[in-house]
Protein backbone atom coordinates (compact mmCIF):
# COMPACT_ATOMS: atom_id res chain seq x y z
CA UNK A 1 0.00 0.00 0.00
CA UNK A 2 1.33 3.42 -0.89
CA UNK A 3 2.47 5.74 1.84
CA UNK A 4 2.29 8.96 -0.19
CA UNK A 5 -0.93 9.92 -1.98
CA UNK A 6 -0.99 9.64 -5.75
CA UNK A 7 -3.23 12.34 -7.21
CA UNK A 8 -5.86 11.58 -9.82
CA UNK A 9 -6.17 14.00 -12.75
CA UNK A 10 -9.31 15.59 -11.29
CA UNK A 11 -7.47 16.30 -8.02
CA UNK A 12 -4.56 18.15 -9.61
CA UNK A 13 -4.29 21.92 -9.21
CA UNK A 14 -3.93 24.08 -12.30
CA UNK A 15 -0.24 24.55 -11.36
CA UNK A 16 0.23 20.79 -11.19
CA UNK A 17 -1.44 20.27 -14.57
CA UNK A 18 0.80 22.96 -16.08
CA UNK A 19 3.90 21.36 -14.52
CA UNK A 20 2.94 17.93 -15.88
CA UNK A 21 2.29 19.32 -19.36
CA UNK A 22 5.62 21.18 -19.30
CA UNK A 23 7.46 18.01 -18.25
CA UNK A 24 5.95 15.93 -21.05
CA UNK A 25 6.56 18.69 -23.60
CA UNK A 26 10.22 19.14 -22.60
CA UNK A 27 11.19 15.51 -22.01
CA UNK A 28 8.51 13.34 -23.58
CA UNK A 29 7.38 10.18 -21.95
CA UNK A 30 4.42 9.98 -19.67
CA UNK A 31 3.36 10.95 -16.19
CA UNK A 32 4.54 7.97 -14.17
CA UNK A 33 3.31 6.96 -10.73
CA UNK A 34 6.29 8.76 -9.19
CA UNK A 35 5.57 11.98 -11.10
CA UNK A 36 1.85 11.74 -10.31
CA UNK A 37 2.74 11.42 -6.62
CA UNK A 38 5.13 14.39 -6.78
CA UNK A 39 2.48 16.51 -8.50
CA UNK A 40 0.73 16.69 -5.11
CA UNK A 41 3.34 19.40 -4.35
CA UNK A 42 4.56 21.27 -7.43
CA UNK A 43 7.80 22.64 -5.88
CA UNK A 44 8.78 19.05 -5.00
CA UNK A 45 7.87 17.92 -8.51
CA UNK A 46 9.98 20.70 -10.02
CA UNK A 47 12.95 19.88 -7.79
CA UNK A 48 12.94 16.21 -8.75
CA UNK A 49 12.45 16.96 -12.44
CA UNK A 50 15.85 18.70 -12.42
CA UNK A 51 17.16 15.14 -12.77
CA UNK A 52 16.33 15.54 -16.48
CA UNK A 53 18.37 18.75 -16.69
CA UNK A 54 21.45 16.99 -15.35
CA UNK A 55 20.80 13.93 -17.53
CA UNK A 56 20.75 16.20 -20.58
CA UNK A 57 24.02 17.79 -19.41
CA UNK A 58 25.71 14.39 -18.96
CA UNK A 59 24.70 12.70 -22.19
CA UNK A 60 27.01 14.69 -24.51
CA UNK A 61 29.98 13.73 -22.32
CA UNK A 62 29.35 10.07 -21.51
CA UNK A 63 26.42 9.01 -23.70
CA UNK A 64 22.85 7.98 -23.02
CA UNK A 65 23.78 4.35 -22.37
CA UNK A 66 26.37 5.28 -19.72
CA UNK A 67 23.83 7.54 -18.01
CA UNK A 68 21.35 4.65 -17.92
CA UNK A 69 23.98 2.22 -16.62
CA UNK A 70 25.07 4.68 -13.91
CA UNK A 71 21.44 5.28 -12.92
CA UNK A 72 20.70 1.55 -12.90
CA UNK A 73 23.75 0.79 -10.73
CA UNK A 74 22.69 3.38 -8.15
CA UNK A 75 19.03 2.31 -8.17
CA UNK A 76 19.75 -1.41 -8.08
CA UNK A 77 22.25 -1.03 -5.22
CA UNK A 78 19.68 1.11 -3.38
CA UNK A 79 17.11 -1.62 -3.97
CA UNK A 80 14.68 0.90 -5.42
CA UNK A 81 12.14 -1.19 -7.32
CA UNK A 82 10.62 1.66 -9.34
CA UNK A 83 13.90 3.20 -10.51
CA UNK A 84 15.84 -0.03 -11.04
CA UNK A 85 13.05 -1.51 -13.16
CA UNK A 86 12.68 1.77 -15.07
CA UNK A 87 16.36 1.59 -16.07
CA UNK A 88 16.19 -2.16 -16.71
CA UNK A 89 13.50 -1.38 -19.25
CA UNK A 90 15.63 1.26 -20.97
CA UNK A 91 18.60 -1.10 -21.13
CA UNK A 92 16.57 -4.11 -22.30
CA UNK A 93 14.73 -2.11 -24.95
CA UNK A 94 18.06 -0.87 -26.30
CA UNK A 95 19.30 -4.46 -26.62
CA UNK A 96 21.35 -4.67 -23.41
CA UNK A 97 21.30 -7.29 -20.71
CA UNK A 98 21.17 -5.31 -17.44
CA UNK A 99 22.27 -8.40 -15.51
CA UNK A 100 25.39 -8.87 -17.65
CA UNK A 101 26.04 -5.75 -19.73
CA UNK A 102 29.02 -5.68 -22.06
CA UNK A 103 30.61 -2.40 -21.03
CA UNK A 104 33.53 -0.14 -21.81
CA UNK A 105 36.13 0.71 -19.18
CA UNK A 106 34.40 4.05 -18.54
CA UNK A 107 30.98 2.41 -18.22
CA UNK A 108 32.42 -0.15 -15.76
CA UNK A 109 33.90 2.72 -13.76
CA UNK A 110 30.45 4.34 -13.62
CA UNK A 111 28.76 1.05 -12.65
CA UNK A 112 31.24 0.52 -9.81
CA UNK A 113 30.99 4.13 -8.67
CA UNK A 114 27.19 4.07 -8.78
CA UNK A 115 27.11 1.02 -6.53
CA UNK A 116 29.59 2.62 -4.11
CA UNK A 117 27.58 5.84 -4.01
CA UNK A 118 24.46 3.89 -3.10
CA UNK A 119 25.98 1.53 -0.57
CA UNK A 120 28.88 3.35 1.09
CA UNK A 121 29.46 6.90 -0.14
CA UNK A 122 31.92 7.55 2.72
CA UNK A 123 33.93 4.45 1.89
CA UNK A 124 35.00 5.21 -1.68
CA UNK A 125 38.72 4.33 -1.69
CA UNK A 126 41.28 7.02 -2.54
CA UNK A 127 42.65 4.91 -5.40
CA UNK A 128 39.18 4.74 -6.92
CA UNK A 129 38.79 8.51 -6.57
CA UNK A 130 42.09 8.89 -8.42
CA UNK A 131 40.72 6.78 -11.27
CA UNK A 132 37.66 9.03 -11.39
CA UNK A 133 39.88 12.12 -11.48
CA UNK A 134 41.81 10.68 -14.44
CA UNK A 135 38.63 9.69 -16.27
CA UNK A 136 36.47 12.78 -15.73
CA UNK A 137 37.15 16.52 -15.74
CA UNK A 138 36.39 18.50 -12.58
CA UNK A 139 33.22 19.95 -14.14
CA UNK A 140 32.03 16.53 -15.24
CA UNK A 141 32.66 15.11 -11.75
CA UNK A 142 30.48 17.88 -10.31
CA UNK A 143 27.66 17.02 -12.71
CA UNK A 144 28.05 13.28 -12.06
CA UNK A 145 27.92 13.69 -8.27
CA UNK A 146 24.95 16.08 -8.46
CA UNK A 147 23.17 13.69 -10.82
CA UNK A 148 23.92 10.75 -8.51
CA UNK A 149 22.53 12.76 -5.60
CA UNK A 150 19.27 13.33 -7.45
CA UNK A 151 19.18 9.65 -8.41
CA UNK A 152 19.59 8.64 -4.76
CA UNK A 153 16.91 11.18 -3.79
CA UNK A 154 14.58 9.72 -6.40
CA UNK A 155 15.26 6.21 -5.06
CA UNK A 156 14.48 7.44 -1.55
CA UNK A 157 11.25 9.13 -2.62
CA UNK A 158 9.96 6.01 -4.36
CA UNK A 159 11.05 3.59 -1.65
CA UNK A 160 9.97 5.54 1.43
CA UNK A 161 6.82 6.76 -0.33
CA UNK A 162 6.02 3.19 -1.38
CA UNK A 163 5.24 4.48 -4.85
CA UNK A 164 3.80 1.56 -6.81
CA UNK A 165 5.58 0.23 -9.86
CA UNK A 166 3.95 1.39 -13.08
CA UNK A 167 2.17 -1.53 -14.75
CA UNK A 168 4.06 -0.87 -18.01
CA UNK A 169 7.23 -1.90 -16.14
CA UNK A 170 6.03 -5.23 -14.71
CA UNK A 171 7.59 -7.30 -17.53
CA UNK A 172 11.02 -5.71 -16.94
CA UNK A 173 11.47 -6.83 -13.33
CA UNK A 174 14.31 -9.22 -12.53
CA UNK A 175 13.34 -12.85 -13.07
CA UNK A 176 11.39 -14.11 -10.06
CA UNK A 177 10.63 -10.61 -8.73
CA UNK A 178 6.88 -10.12 -8.50
CA UNK A 179 6.90 -7.01 -6.30
CA UNK A 180 4.78 -4.05 -7.35
CA UNK A 181 5.85 -1.60 -4.62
Amino acid sequence: MTFLPMSEDAELSSDAIAAAERQVQLHGGRITNMKRTLLGHVPSFDAYMEWYTLKDELEPYIGERAVSLFSYAISDANECLVCSVFFRRILIESGDDPDDPQVTETEQLLLDWGRMIATDPNGIPPAFRERLERAFSPKLRIILVAFAGLMVATNLFNTVGRVPLDEVLYDFRKPGDDRTE
